[in-house]
């Protein structure tokens, strides 16, 4: 039996936690990648896994992902992250687990603290909010730092993706440029409304079809398959999906000149970052880029500010992949491995 610390994600992890309560059927792994800059925060997701060992591998990917999100954001937070197994796919999650899930995010007492990520929403938030105090995204008065992440992540993704194109085009009017958007969720959704907004050519890719062909019909935009995102003939593809998307089949197979997008560990491996680099694709680092959510939740949690000090923080974005497009002009580094080192600096590492 492979030990958590033989895993090849594992990255000196300050604790990784797993939960089950037989009474209601949760089974979840917790991971606490670093509390360096303060408590472990990151989301919780409900999804269905292979096997056990691929959503511990996710745990700490994430987790590892958050603490470099979080630092990297300026905030007083470190990373960790929830995941929740789903027996089966498609499955929807019973009040009864998320109620049992707060029970074990108390019982780290204050360590970690979630929020809402893939499978989950506001209102269960709310049920995991019954059984602990170490919860954010919960609605809150207008104005207000906190709420549903998905909207701040969108904007700073769009802002993300205009400085890309600005790197990568020569210019961030979006107007006539080529994305393909691969997820027409929360995240990818809101994006792709924005950049239709300003005039870019949109296509759009998701599994469940149905949704990915009504955003097209409501933006003008043109639909593919999920599996023909990556490889669509455009200047820009955004993954705004699940992660390791980013394959050395699939970096072979780009045409677009930029990838930038809110997805989590859209690299495959550390590899993929290198062959990226070596593509010459201008690639935007998915923690800066999809920070937007986490600034939002974590001012909530910090109590710092409202909303106008997240919408001002979120405007700093473009800044700091700009800084790690310099650094990785200047050394002849990928770019992921320099946001790597800048945010591993940061805590400390």
């Amino acid at each position: 039996m492979t030990s958590v610390w033989d895993y090849p994600d594992f990255d000196a992890h300050e604790g990784v936690h797993l939960f089950t309560d037989p009474a209601s059927g949760l089974k979840a792994v917790i991971a606490i990648h670093s509390t360096a800059l303060g408590p472990a925060a990151g989301g919780v997701r409900f999804w269905h896994y292979a096997d056990d060992a691929r959503a511990v591998t996710d745990a700490l990917r994430l987790s590892r992902g958050m603490s470099y999100k979080n630092a990297m954001a300026g905030l007083e937070l470190g990373g960790g992250k929830g995941v929740v197994l789903a027996p089966r796919p498609g499955e929807t999650i019973a009040d009864a687990q998320l109620v049992a899930f707060g029970r074990a995010v108390e019982s780290l007492g204050g360590r970690y603290v979630t929020a809402e990520d893939v499978g989950m929403s506001e209102a269960r938030m709310k049920v995991i909010a019954v059984e602990t105090r170490y919860v954010s995204g919960l609605p809150v008065a207008e104005g207000a730092a906190g709420g549903d992440p998905g909207p701040f992540t969108a904007h700073g993704v769009y802002l993300g993706v205009k400085a890309a194109a600005k790197r990568g085009l020569g210019t961030d009017d979006m107007r006539g440029v080529r994305v393909a958007v691969q997820g027409t969720g929360s995240v990818g959704g809101g994006l792709a409304r924005l950049l239709a907004g300003d005039g870019a050519v949109l296509t759009l890719a998701d599994v469940d079809q149905a949704r990915a062909e009504r955003l097209a019909a409501e933006l003008g935009a043109t639909t593919v398959a999920p599996d023909a995102v990556l490889a669509a003939d455009v200047d820009i593809v955004s993954p705004n999906a699940l992660g390791a998307i980013l394959t050395e089949a699939s970096i072979a197979s780009l045409k677009a000149r930029i990838v930038a997008g809110g997805a989590n560990n859209q690299l495959a491996t550390r590899e993929d970052g290198r062959r990226l680099h070596e593509a010459g694709i201008v690639y935007a680092p998915d923690y800066v880029i999809n920070a937007g959510g986490i600034i939002n939740v974590g001012l909530e949690y910090l109590g710092h500010g409202d909303e106008a000090e997240v919408m001002a923080r979120i405007a700093q974005i473009p800044g700091r992949l700009d800084q790690v497009w310099d650094e990785a002009a200047a050394t002849g580094d990928p770019t992921a491995e320099v946001a790597d080192r800048i945010a591993a600096r940061l805590i400390g590492r």
